[in-house]
């Protein structure tokens, strides 16, 4: 039973799949054009001093910058200081990249960028330390760092259809669960609402009973979704049909299901209104957003062309979604080159921002 960690290419982005057997067992997206940068270390300057905000925001490159939380015991900064950071979680939900401040290890008279973060592939890699990595294209292949190069198998593996099932699966908002339930998640800008919907009636066993034991057998398969789209932040979940003052009785079951995270979730208990809130550490974007962005919409229009429509040539749409493709040379690069042919971009005022055709 090899545990396998899968590499698939697609234009602007790769996805990467921890698995064994047929189960997915983690997942990433990867796209090398727009990293989350996390992990990253720069010398910075402070821009402004903002305390009612209980912090800085630190001038990373002419054309980035971050928010630096301070704490009451931190050391004195000034306006035009050089500090030396870590970006300590990616920009996401409107908001910039949050940094922290290490010490001063030397002169601090060199700008930007000292130290690249972690790749997603990296991260998962130390994860699952024996995991083979396989790859499906020498594009792949090329990605891989030195450090990694030994533990890959040699030769090039596509994604098993079971496995690449799973992972299309991951950008539905409605999850399959055990028992014949569903959840639906609902992502909003203050947290996560996963909506648990009732199993088929039972009969032979009390409602309640067979309610409990439903949204009990379903709670690992739910948390393991979780993980897998990196939701974070607040999350509430309503449990299925099962009356509040015995909702308490799912919170062991839950810390269970949430102990094999490596971000430590933690439940903090059900709410008045009977549902369930757990906190994630928020530091990497979560899947729908990755998905929804402009970015990612622009990757999903050429994603489309490659497997709906190779003679596409041309492709028209709002100001938004053009902007976005332009943006990533390196994926209108690699979907020339896997169609055969190159593909110009127009732009028409007059439809919707992330609205598109294609012309052959």
């Amino acid at each position: 039973m090899s545990l396998f960690l899968r590499i698939a290419t697609f234009p602007g982005e790769m996805r990467i799949a921890v698995t064994k057997n047929d189960t997915l067992l983690d997942f990433a997206l990867w796209r090398p054009a727009a990293p989350d940068m996390v992990g990253s270390i720069y010398h910075g300057r402070i821009e402004a001093l903002t305390p009612g905000m209980g912090g800085a925001f630190v001038a990373l490159t002419p054309q980035l910058s971050g928010f630096l939380p301070l704490q009451s015991n931190a050391p004195k900064l000034n306006e035009g200081q050089a500090v030396r950071v870590e970006v300590s979680r990616a920009a996401q939900g409107g908001k910039g990249l949050r940094l922290r401040l290490l010490a001063e290890d030397g002169p601090l008279d060199q700008k930007g960028l000292i130290t690249p973060g972690p790749t997603p592939l990296v991260r998962l890699a130390a994860l699952w330390p024996s995991a083979t990595l396989v790859v499906d294209s020498p594009a792949a292949a090329a990605h891989i760092p030195p450090t990694l190069r030994e533990r890959r198998e040699q030769g090039f593996t596509p994604y098993p259809d079971s496995i690449a099932a799973a992972c299309d699966a991951l950008e539905d908002p409605v999850v399959p669960l055990p028992g014949g339930m569903e959840a639906t998640i609902t992502p909003t800008p203050a947290l996560i609402a996963i909506d648990m919907d009732a199993p088929p009636a039972q009969t032979g066993r009390p409602k309640q009973t067979a309610q409990f034991a439903a949204n009990r057998d379903a709670l690992p398969t739910l948390m393991r979704q979780i993980r897998l789209r990196n939701l974070s932040g607040a999350i509430l979940i309503d449990p299925a049909g099962l009356a509040t003052r015995k909702r308490q009785a799912l919170l062991e079951p839950v810390n269970a299901a949430l102990k094999p995270d490596p971000l430590n979730p933690r439940c903090l208990g059900v709410t008045a209104l009977g549902l369930i809130e757990i906190v994630r550490a928020r530091i990497y974007p979560s899947l729908p957003e990755l998905l929804s962005s402009p970015h990612g919409r622009a990757l999903q229009v050429l994603k489309h062309i490659l497997a709906h429509a190779p003679h596409t040539k041309r492709i028209c749409g709002g100001a938004g979604i053009i902007r976005a493709l332009e943006q990533d040379p390196q994926a209108l690069s690699d979907c020339a080159h896997q169609l055969g042919h190159a593909l110009s971009l127009h732009t028409n005022l007059a439809l919707p921002d992330f609205t598109w055709t294609v012309q052959d």
